[in-house]
């Protein structure tokens, strides 16, 4: 399976800022507005992981992230901190989900955190500026989208293409290959 790329990305981008402006919209008809906001937030930041956990290649711990974005969100409504830091804590799970999913290294999970403030800059740049939700979010979700350019790992991103297979990786691919066929051997008894 191919990962997501920037286009796609920006395309998500857009679809969550207009889900968000609507929905912002619409529950300003039932509740205040930082109630309406943090509602919004969590909402978006909840399609956000799914999207991102639905275009991931791995099949592993995907119940348990989703439990854990969920207790994320849970936790900040009881809690009710202030707006900058439910903001930050939702970022924040998204940064992780990222990085467990898409980042074979610290160093790429560094980087990713760094475009997580970066979106989070520009969205609080947007929202000044324009005074407009849908802006605001699509600012975020689109510098989110350069996560497709941060390399998996930094030592096989100088060395070898990731499209081309070095040596090392077909030397890998059948030793994990060669583990996995004794591991079924010794349980067959």
């Amino acid at each position: 399976m191919k990962g997501p790329t920037f286009m796609e990305g920006a395309g998500v981008a857009f679809a969550l800022s207009v889900s968000a402006a609507a929905l912002f919209s619409v529950l300003l008809l039932f509740v205040t507005g930082g109630l309406a906001l943090r509602a919004v937030v969590s909402g978006i930041g909840f399609a956000y992981v799914a999207y991102l956990l639905a275009r991931s290649g791995e099949r592993v711990g995907r119940v348990s992230a989703v439990a854990g974005w969920l207790l994320l969100s849970g936790a900040t409504w009881v809690m009710a901190p202030p707006l900058p830091l439910f903001l930050a804590l939702h970022i924040g799970g998204v940064w992780l989900i990222r990085s467990l999913y898409y980042h074979a290294g610290v160093l790429s999970a560094l980087v990713d955190a760094a475009l997580g403030v970066l979106g989070f800059a520009a969205a609080l740049w947007a929202g000044i500026q324009s005074n407009s939700l849908f802006l605001s979010v699509w600012c975020f979700f689109l510098v989110q989208a350069l996560f497709v350019v941060i390399p998996v790992d930094w030592r096989r991103s100088r060395s070898t293409p990731r499209s081309i297979p070095s040596h090392d990786d077909s030397f890998e691919h059948a030793h994990r290959a060669a583990e996995a066929a004794v591991r079924r051997l010794s349980t067959i008894r």
